[in-house]
C-alpha cells in the first residue's frame, strides 16, 4: 500500500524524497488518530461498562478497584497495544520508525502495568485494614517494600528497551554503584527494616496510643507505613515519626493500659505536718462518728492496749508506747473509702502510702485504678476522689499544705511604728 501511495505522488510530480516524508507523516497521523479513536472508544464505552459491571457484583472487593483507578490506565492501554501491533504494518518501510515506536509503546506498557499493579496493591490494603488483624500486623511496609522493588524493576526495564542493551548490564552498573545506592535509599532500607521490627515484634498497631516526646508526639497511631508512623495527637495534630525512630529510641505503648481491666490513679496530697498529732479522747469521740471507722478503731486500739500491756508501758503519756494519729486515722479512712468506691478496681493494687517528706509536707499517695479506661471518665473519677478527701481533711484535725499566696502576705498586719 505505501508502494502504491508512493507511485501516486510520484506521478504527480513529487520527487521521491518528499513524496517518503510525506507517505511517513501520514502513516505517523494514521496511527495517531487511531490511537485517539480507540482511546475515546474505551473511555465512553468500555470503562463505563466495567464500573457498571462493579456496582452489579454482590463482592465489593472490585468496588476499591474501581475506588483506586485500576480500570483508568485502559484507556491509554488499549490504544497503544493496538499501534504497537500495527506499527510494522503502517511503517513497514520505515524499519527505523516502527521500532522506535515499538520501543515507546512498550515503555508506555509497563508503565501502565505498574500502575495498575500498584492499585491492586492499594486494593490489597483496603481489604486487610478491614480485618482486625490489620491492627496487630499491618502490612504496609510490605506493601511498600514491593513497591519499591517493582518501580525499581519497572525503570531498569525501561531504560533496557529505550536503549536496546541487556537488562543484565544494567544490573551490573547498579552493582558498581551500590554505595551511592545504599546512600540515597538510606532511609528507605532503614525504615523497611525497622518495619520488619515493629511488625515481628507487636512493637506498634494502628490504633495505639503512644507518648514520644522526643518528637512531641502523645495520641493514636492512624498508619504504620516503611518510612514513617503517623500519630495523631489529642490536638488533633498529625506527627509524622520515622520508622526506625520508634525502634532507636524509647516510647510508651498505653495499649497494656487499654487492655487491661483498670487505669492507674496515682497522685500525691501534701499534708502540712503542724497538723499531725496523737489522738485525744475528744477525737475519738468525734471518729466514732464514721461508721466506716468505728470497726478500725476498736481493733486498733485492742493491738495497741495489748502491745502497751504486754510491755509494761505506761500510757499516761502519751508519747509512750504505741499510740493513734489523725494522720493514720485519716489513711485508714480514705483506705475504706477506696475499697467501697464503685468507680475504683478492687481487683488491683490498691494503696493508701506515705511517700518521703519533703519541705511541702508530708505526701499521702492514691494508689489505685479505675475500672473506666476512657480519658473524660477517668479524669471525673480521680477528681471526684481528691475533691472528697480534701474537703474530708479537716474533720480529722489535717491541713492542706499550700504555699502563701499574695493575698496571705496582704492580710498579715504590720505594726504601727508611730
Amino acid at each position: 500500500m505505501q508502494n502504491l501511495l508512493e507511485k501516486l505522488l510520484t506521478d504527480s510530480g513529487l520527487p521521491v524524497p518528499a513524496a517518503q516524508v510525506v507517505i511517513l507523516v501520514l502513516s505517523i497521523l494514521t496511527i495517531a488518530v487511531l490511537a485517539y479513536l480507540l482511546s475515546r472508544l474505551t473511555l465512553h464505552l468500555m470503562i463505563p461498562f466495567f464500573v457498571r459491571a462493579t456496582t452489579l457484583s454482590k463482592s465489593d472487593w472490585d468496588d476499591l478497584l474501581v475506588k483506586n483507578r485500576f480500570f483508568a490506565p485502559l484507556t491509554i492501554m488499549i490504544p497503544v497495544v493496538v499501534v504497537y501491533a500495527t506499527a510494522g504494518i503502517l511503517l513497514g518501510g520505515y524499519p527505523f520508525f516502527a521500532e522506535m515506536v515499538r520501543r515507546l509503546c512498550m515503555t508506555i506498557l509497563v508503565f501502565l502495568a505498574v500502575r495498575m499493579v500498584n492499585s491492586i496493591l492499594r486494593t490489597i490494603e483496603d481489604i486487610y485494614k478491614r480485618h482486625e488483624v490489620s491492627k496487630r500486623k499491618p502490612i504496609s511496609g510490605y506493601l511498600s517494600a514491593v513497591r519499591i522493588g517493582m518501580f525499581l524493576l519497572a525503570g531498569i526495564f525501561i531504560v533496557s528497551t529505550l536503549t536496546n542493551k541487556s537488562p543484565w548490564g544494567i544490573f551490573s552498573v547498579f552493582g558498581g554503584l551500590t554505595a551511592i545506592v545504599l546512600l540515597v535509599f538510606k532511609d528507605t532500607i532503614l525504615g523497611f527494616v525497622a518495619s520488619l521490627q515493629l511488625v515481628s515484634n507487636d512493637m506498634v498497631r494502628v490504633g495505639d496510643w503512644i507518648e514520644m516526646p522526643k518528637f512531641e508526639a502523645d495520641g493514636d497511631v492512624i498508619d504504620v507505613s516503611i518510612h514513617t508512623v503517623k500519630v495523631q495527637n489529642w490536638d488533633m495534630t498529625i506527627t509524622t515519626i520515622p520508622t526506625y525512630a520508634l525502634v532507636s529510641n524509647a516510647f510508651k505503648n498505653w495499649r497494656g493500659m487499654s487492655k487491661s481491666d483498670g487505669r492507674r490513679i496515682k497522685r500525691a496530697l501534701c499534708i502540712d505536718m503542724n497538723s499531725v498529732r496523737f489522738c485525744t479522747p475528744e477525737m475519738f469521740e468525734e471518729f466514732n462518728k464514721f461508721s466506716s471507722l468505728k470497726g478500725y478503731l476498736q481493733k486498733k486500739q485492742a493491738e495497741i492496749d495489748l502491745y502497751n500491756k504486754k510491755h509494761n508501758i505506761d500510757q499516761s503519756s502519751p508519747p509512750n508506747g504505741r499510740q493513734q494519729t489523725n494522720m493514720g486515722i485519716f489513711r485508714a479512712y480514705i483506705k475504706d473509702y477506696l475499697i467501697n468506691h464503685p468507680k475504683i478496681n478492687q481487683n488491683m493494687t490498691l494503696l493508701v502510702r506515705h511517700l518521703p517528706p519533703t519541705p511541702k509536707g508530708i505526701p499521702i499517695e492514691i494508689y489505685a485504678f479505675s475500672n473506666d479506661q476512657a480519658w473524660a471518665n477517668y479524669e471525673d473519677i480521680q477528681a471526684d476522689i481528691f475533691d472528697y478527701i480534701i474537703a474530708v481533711l479537716p474533720e480529722f484535725g489535717l491541713r492542706v499544705f499550700q504555699e502563701p499566696s499574695g493575698l496571705d502576705f496582704q492580710s498579715l498586719k504590720v505594726p504601727d511604728r508611730h
